[in-house]
């Protein structure tokens, strides 16, 4: 009987990733001066494994490559070699390039193999092994390169992931001459055009001398699985040069570029950021039980309402009762249950910034130490697949502009290295994230002043300092004086906050010049279930995120200012608040256009609070949330629908796109409270 090792396929990739992450952990926290054995043995064991799985599965370039690397480890297990600085960098390159394998494997797509060559020799070399002992080929002789044609259709969600593609040919044309020919022949009708969405192609012409393909190659390599790439060499065929092995560069984080005009090559803004989720998850056993035993509940409840269903009278009433207080307790049990199984821990999120913090510290030249607390604070999977981009923008913020050099930092009194805090907490409902550096803090001044350059603010606006803060989330706004590759192009912060809004959380800046900053981001627990308030307007209910409302209150028209050309404003404590007719903002007519007949709910979002005029609260409860644009299409104000006991399908309005929207109504300008 022959058995089809296919089906296991994906079982290897999800151990081997797991396997490249207890490598990459170990030898970050690997001493080369004094190497802990069981360390180097836990990182020998996950890369046998992955070598015995590859080999098993016919991987044979995963295999081949592993091999090698394999017989260094155990040489430094045996103790009959050292370990070095450097060498633990070829490790951690290695266990990028068997993820960069391994993933190209996953996808069934190709992946050059010149960048596991260039490593197998250099670890050959440690080893002293002749090169053809391994290996022998001859070596072809080619023509020389002298550009490249590239033909670049992209894919239709490359602008909400934050990928834009001027930024790429910036980057291509600082390689060399470049010529850009836009396609629009997948352009489709003007009103079925969507903002966030691609609809165009380029072929581009890159002349330039001894640039590799590995050049080009990493231009696109944050969009290669969104786009297809087609890369062709233009040769020179009157110029034979022996072929040569290209080292692939190691991977980094996605580096933000400078824009030309988007109108030369029609090209939209980038929008927010969104990835393919993976298809599996690990669940603990217990949580397993649980669920098993809660449908076993299930069953005999089921039974003994379906005996008294057959034999239904007066008397039973109360056991008919009893019965559905049971089925509610059960379900609601199964429910929770059923929503821990996607709780996962945040450290599989926290584990990717080690490296990161220690790879950058060394780019821009500082001692950083990242401590990381709360990893096993737990969050829906989905929300933490989502949450990792927003946090990486963040913390190389951190490491750019917040940690100073050393010599600025011994000059300030402070120690050589700085500290980034990593932390994860529940507070309430939700799940808090803070990054917290000792850096220099955000400069108030210099924001201000960048800010009324701008436009952003008047030259006589006069702000608070959480006001000032908030400001580096505005687009493209930034202070850096030098462009580097980490961060300062005004590109960033603005998708942070719109990433995480869409998350249903908000972010938020706390800083003092010369002490450092501390960056906040809280977050639902789950998108799955929402804790909502009903609401109705007209014949319409809707559904407020109860995380989002203030407070509730009649209207006395006492409190009620109008402002000529704008809306009106609500006096509470103090404090201004615009009020945005719900009815006028969804086209619907209410009960009463008189405010003192009608209530207003205070929601806040984004330091922004306002006023939405509503007919009636009705029931707070717990709703299911249905994706709109999955179902149906994006619709602005509306962040999804839900089904409720009565069988009507009611909307869950999004409090940002509402203030939008009010925005737009009334044409008003509404400040920061």
């Amino acid at each position: 009987m022959s058995i089809e090792l296919s089906q296991f396929f994906q079982v290897f990739f999800e151990e081997s990733f797991e396997g490249l992450d207890v490598m990459e952990s170990g030898l970050m926290s690997l001493d080369p001066a004094n190497v802990d054995n069981e360390m180097i043995n836990s990182i020998f064991r996950a890369a046998h494994s992955i070598k015995g799985g590859s080999a098993t599965f016919g991987f044979a370039s995963v295999a081949e490559f592993t091999h090698v690397l394999e017989t260094l480890l155990d040489e430094v297990r045996a103790e009959t070699r050292g370990m070095s600085t450097d060498m633990v960098d070829l490790f951690l390159q290695s266990v990028d390039c068997l993820r960069e394998l391994l993933e190209g494997l996953q996808a069934e797509v190709p992946v050059d193999g010149a960048r596991a060559d260039g490593l197998r020799q250099k670890f050959e070399a440690i080893l002293d092994i002749p090169a053809d002992a391994v290996v022998s080929e001859t070596v072809e002789v080619e023509p020389v390169a002298i550009g490249w044609q590239i033909k670049l259709v992209g894919g239709e969600d490359i602008l909400r992931t934050g990928n834009e593609p001027i930024r790429m040919f910036t980057q291509l044309g600082e390689l060399g001459e470049l010529t850009i020919t836009t396609d629009f022949s997948r352009l489709p009708a003007f009103n079925a055009l969507t903002l966030e969405s691609c609809y165009l192609s380029w072929q581009l012409t890159l002349m330039a001398d001894n640039v590799k393909r590995a050049d080009v190659d990493e231009v696109f390599e944050w969009v290669v699985d969104e786009c297809e790439i087609t890369i062709e060499p233009i040769m020179d065929e009157s110029v034979p040069v022996a072929a040569e092995q290209v080292e692939a560069p190691e991977a980094t984080e996605a580096v933000e570029e400078d824009v030309p005009d988007a109108d030369s090559i029609g090209l939209a803004a980038p929008q927010t950021q969104k990835k393919a989720e993976p298809g599996s998850i690990r669940v603990d056993i217990d949580k397993i039980d649980t669920l098993i035993n809660m449908v076993g509940e299930l069953v005999i409840t089921q039974s003994m309402l379906g005996q008294i269903g057959a034999d239904l009278s007066s008397d039973n009433v109360s056991k008919l009762q009893e019965g559905l207080q049971d089925l509610e307790r059960n379900v609601q049990v199964l429910h929770e249950s059923v929503m821990q199984v996607r709780m996962l821990p945040i450290s599989f999120t926290f584990n990717r910034f080690p490296r990161m913090v220690r790879d950058l510290s060394r780019q821009l030249n500082k001692k950083i130490d990242l401590v990381v607390k709360g990893e096993q604070t737990e969050l829906d999977k989905t929300v933490m697949e989502k949450i990792g981009d927003p946090l990486v923008h963040l913390l190389r913020n951190c490491l750019d502009h917040g940690i100073e050099t050393p010599a600025e930092r011994v000059k300030a009194g402070k120690p050589e290295t700085g500290v980034i805090s990593l932390n994860a907490f529940h507070q309430g409902g939700n799940i808090i994230i803070q990054i917290n550096d000792d850096g220099a803090g955000l400069p108030k001044e210099k924001i201000l002043a960048k800010a009324r350059k701008n436009g952003i603010i008047g030259p006589d606006v006069v702000l608070s300092d959480e006001q000032i803060n908030d400001l580096i989330f505005q687009p493209g706004f930034s202070t850096a004086e030098v462009v580097s590759d980490v961060s300062g192009r005004g590109v960033g912060m603005d998708v942070v906050r719109r990433n995480v809004q869409e998350l249903g959380g908000h972010v938020s800046v706390k800083s003092a010049e010369g002490v450092g900053s501390t960056f906040s981001i809280s977050l639902p627990l789950t998108l799955a279930i929402l804790d909502g308030q009903l609401v109705r307007v007209g014949n319409q209910v809707y559904i407020f995120p109860l995380v989002s409302i203030v407070e509730s209150l009649s209207v006395d028209k006492k409190q009620v200012s109008t402002v000529a050309g704008a809306c009106d404003l609500l006096r509470l404590r103090e404090e201004y608040i615009p009020i945005i007719p719900l009815h006028d903002a969804f086209g619907i007519e209410p009960d009463s256009r008189n405010l003192e007949k009608s209530l207003i709910v205070v929601v806040e979002s984004e330091n922004t609070k306002v006023g939405l005029v509503v007919d009636e609260l009705q029931a707070q409860q717990q709703v299911v949330i249905k994706s709109l644009e999955t179902n149906y299409q994006s619709v602005e104000g509306i962040s999804g629908a839900t089904i409720l006991g009565d069988g009507t399908v009611s909307l869950i309005l999004d409090i940002g796109g509402i203030v939008t929207i009010g925005q737009n109504t009334t044409h008003m300008q509404i400040k920061a409270a």
